[in-house]
């Protein structure tokens, strides 16, 4: 009967409204939760097919699906904490329960958070209050991060930081800039050997010297200057070994007065005239020194009368301690030290997936790969359909307070009106058994 049919459209109506009013409740309850992705319900209406023409019509009602709309992103918030972190754009940060981390029957779960709050624990892994483990791809010792696998989580790690951890930088490049006088090439000149100690950082951490010394070659009286000098280097990490020597020859023509004509190399690494290095050898593996190339006037000169560095500059630091831990947009993990020192020591990769609203959603806005929302894929941050990394920052929920309250008031409109019609039904079946009376 189609007055049966009321009733049930009626029944349906208040379940499908009371299902919208536990999202819109849901939603205002974590209208304060960072990382929220907010809940929606869509009616969906049920048709129950009659003859045609046949002059009744029986209601089929209406039902609700929910959804959660896990690709809308909130407002970033900014925050203190360096190891607040979020994503500008698409994508996931890679996490994984804290009670996981003793599994060793296989990989670590994976599953997925847009934000977080993350700060070390007692053992210095980076995690959040909730139990959320950050993970990513450890760096090598120079910082460069190896050629992973894309499509799984093998070679992702827990990120560990240790507050007490040191680091030295060892030295692989130098610069010199050093004027040698002139007239110490003439006639009669003293010929003082000229010394320079410039230090270097070996791979322990310590410090070494180079010890450079500069002779110049003497013409006989009456000669022209020479503009020749001979160059040694001595390594204190070998015992003051011999590890390169070289015949500097400086050009004196109006157009390039005081830079390099050539370099000859007497012994040690050679001279590459295209970049103006050379390529030593000291205690710890390869040194390159700038010198600079012939016509350059900013490594070695020869100019005036003084005997000067003019510009010294090297890479490395001694040991340090660890004073601070950021985040960069590309997903590199940066560890500072009281030397000044920065080094890599992880990349945090983003977690993309071809339908994020398939995701299934977990407690503390934490998500894991399903059949609908397709097989996963670690990008780096910025490549491909992936946002940036931004840290101290937090994802605001994406719950729209007002707009809730709207809808609020809807349903509640709507669930009083299909409670009337369950009223009418109810009367109008009253008055059918009456008639019996």
């Amino acid at each position: 009967m189609t007055i049966s049919s009321s009733l049930n459209a009626g029944v349906a109506g208040l379940s499908a409204n009371a299902t919208r009013l536990a999202t819109i409740s849901d939603n205002i309850a974590n209208s304060g939760t960072y990382g929220y992705k907010r809940a929606a319900a869509d009616f969906e209406s049920m048709v129950i097919n009659d003859t045609r023409g046949a002059g009744t019509y029986s209601a089929g009602g209406v039902r609700a699906s929910t959804s959660r709309l896990i690709e809308e992103r909130g407002a970033l918030v900014g925050t203190s904490n360096a190891l607040d972190i979020a994503v500008s754009g698409r994508g996931m940060l890679p996490v994984t329960q804290s009670v996981s981390l003793d599994n060793t029957t296989g990989e670590q779960p994976l599953m997925m958070t847009t934000t977080g709050s993350f700060r070390t624990d007692a053992d210095g892994v980076l995690r959040t209050d909730s139990g959320l483990v950050l993970m990513g791809w450890p760096a090598n010792a120079d910082g460069t991060i190896p050629i992973l696998p894309r499509d799984t989580t093998t070679a992702l790690e827990p990120v560990v930081i240790n507050a007490n951890q040191t680091a030295g930088d060892p030295t692989t490049v130098m610069n010199l800039g050093v004027n040698l006088p002139a007239t110490e090439t003439e006639a009669g000149a003293s010929g003082t050997t000229l010394p320079l100690s410039v230090e270097y950082f070996g791979n322990l951490g310590t410090s070494e010297v180079l010890d450079i010394s500069f002779t110049p070659t003497i013409p006989a009286a009456g000669d022209p200057a020479t503009n020749e000098w001979t160059m040694v280097i001595r390594d204190s990490a070998q015992a003051g070994a011999v590890i390169g020597e070289y015949t500097l020859v400086f050009d004196d023509t109006r157009g390039s007065g005081g830079t390099l004509s050539s370099v000859t190399a007497v012994s040690g690494g050679p001279y590459d005239a295209a970049t103006g290095t050379l390529d030593l050898t000291v205690a710890g593996g390869p040194l390159t020194v700038t010198i600079g190339r012939t016509g350059d006037p900013n490594g070695l000169t020869q100019l005036s009368d003084s005997f000067a560095p003019t510009s010294i500059t090297k890479d490395g630091s001694p040991v340090g301690n660890l004073t601070a831990v950021e985040i960069d947009e590309n997903g590199y993990l940066t560890a500072t030290y009281d030397t000044g020192f920065t080094r890599r020591i992880y990349q945090i990769p983003l977690v993309d997936v071809p339908n994020p609203n398939g995701l299934i959603a977990m407690n503390n806005q934490t998500y894991q790969i399903s059949p609908n929302s397709g097989s996963f894929f670690l990008w780096d941050a910025g490549d491909g359909p992936t946002g940036a990394v931004v840290g101290y920052a937090r994802e605001g929920s994406t719950t729209d307070v007002a707009a809730e309250l709207t809808a609020l008031i809807q349903t509640q409109r709507a669930y009083s009106s299909n409670a009337k019609v369950i009223q009418t039904v109810d009367e109008m079946l009253q008055e059918t058994t009456n008639i019996k009376r």
